[in-house]
């Protein structure tokens, strides 16, 4: 990937086989620029430093009417940038006007930007962008540039962010079997508040909900009050899913998830 700003060096980028074409923030709106970009049919990221919005705009419906791959860069032009002008939440904005899109964050700040990359990559980014130097012959890093050992800090903290945020979130999530035991130990089970003989149909009155829930026993889940008792039980008794004739008792499927779950 490389950054040409002439025409010439779009040729270039060209002729050495570069994959991905970076439009830098100041040559968004550049027109000549762009359209010897697209010669290239390659696909380009753009950053979109101090852009107006008709310029965004037109930049992506130039790239889409060819066809052409485009990932827009949110980002502040300002070398260092501030905290408090990182202005991140103009991701949420950008992947909402441009859905077709990938969008991602082109970043300058100096004070703490690792916690940039854990906000943005929450928010939906999936390219980032950061200056790399290093000090030599006696003259320092800019204060915008990174390290290339603050680098590699940046890049574990995106990982970490990949890791955190988990799946995409376009469906629900699918609960891990640990949780799922977890929770169900949380689950009231239906006890029998006195003893209630076969035969009797429970009311409010008969049964009372506690945990722990014990493996067989209805839950509040499950419990739809007028069930009929197939066996007696005793006060204080979990009442299992056995002892009742409930439309739940003739699903073998539910039966053994009953059993399965509980203390």
């Amino acid at each position: 990937m490389a950054t040409p700003f002439d025409e010439k060096s779009v040729a270039l980028c060209d002729e050495l086989g570069v994959d991905i074409i970076k439009l830098a923030s100041s040559d968004l709106n550049d027109w000549i620029l762009i359209e010897k970009v697209a010669t290239t049919k390659k696909p380009v990221i753009v950053s979109t430093g101090g852009s107006a919005l008709k310029d965004a705009d037109d930049l992506v419906r130039f790239f889409a009417n060819r066809n052409i791959p485009l990932a827009i860069n949110h980002c502040v032009s300002l070398y260092p940038c501030e905290d408090h002008e990182l202005e991140l939440n103009q991701i949420d904005f950008l992947r909402q006007r441009y859905p077709d899109n990938v969008i991602g964050l082109s970043t300058h700040e100096y004070h703490d930007w690792t916690t940039s990359i854990l906000v943005a990559y929450a928010k939906g980014a999936r390219t980032f962008e950061r200056h790399i130097d290093i000090d030599a012959e006696g003259i320092r890093v800019s204060e915008y540039c990174s390290l290339p050992e603050q680098i590699d800090t940046w890049f574990k903290t995106w990982k970490k962010a990949v890791e955190m945020c988990g799946a995409p979130g376009t469906s629900k999530r699918r609960p891990q079997q640990r949780e799922i035991d977890y929770l169900d130990r949380l689950v009231r089970g239906v006890y029998a508040r006195h003893d209630l003989p076969i035969g009797h149909a429970l009311s409010d009155d008969d049964v009372y909900l506690a945990v722990p829930l014990q493996k067989g026993q209805i839950s509040c889940r499950e419990l739809m009050h007028g069930e009929v008792l197939l066996k007696a039980v005793t006060a204080d008794a979990p009442i299992r899913i056995d002892d009742i004739d409930s439309p739940y008792a003739h699903s073998d499927q539910l039966k053994a998830l009953i059993y399965s779950r509980g203390l």
